[in-house]
């Protein structure tokens, strides 16, 4: 797995979080750690390009719910502590549309991971870049 991390700006600057490749329980916390790495360098709100990942285990369900935590000011949950990630994540579903960070191009079988799991609803998703970029920062972000 390969992650980039990249700077753009729609109506506001927006970091881009670019997985390649699986995202499971062997690179989940990767991916957690380079968001916490962003988050502490500033970076408020997140664009996730799922474009390059062909396959997302339940591991990569709890890292882009654990990134949704960080950037509501949440603490990400200690994967030491195992079911409890995934028991909160099934708790906090419920808590709308996250406004920080949005997901960008996820491939058939990711999208269908989301839908099947509730996250779909969780997270906006876009297949256009600079429309997503553009989403972040209107009226109620």
């Amino acid at each position: 797995m390969t992650i980039t991390i990249d700077q753009a700006r729609g109506k506001i600057p927006v970091t881009i979080l670019g997985i390649q490749g699986d995202l499971d329980a062997s690179n989940y916390q990767d991916v957690i750690d380079q968001a916490v790495q962003a988050y502490e360098g500033g970076t408020s709100d997140i664009l996730i390009d799922m474009s390059e990942i062909k396959f997302m285990s339940s591991s990569g369900l709890v890292a882009l719910h654990s990134i949704a935590l960080l950037m509501r000011g949440g603490k990400v949950p200690d994967p030491e502590h195992g079911w409890e990630a995934f028991r909160t994540l099934d708790r906090d579903r419920e808590s709308g549309v996250q406004e920080h960070v949005k997901l960008l191009n996820p491939q058939p079988q990711v999208d269908r991971s989301l839908e099947l799991t509730g996250l779909k609803q969780f997270f906006e998703i876009y297949t256009d870049r600079e429309t997503a970029l553009d989403s972040f920062g209107q009226q109620g972000d």
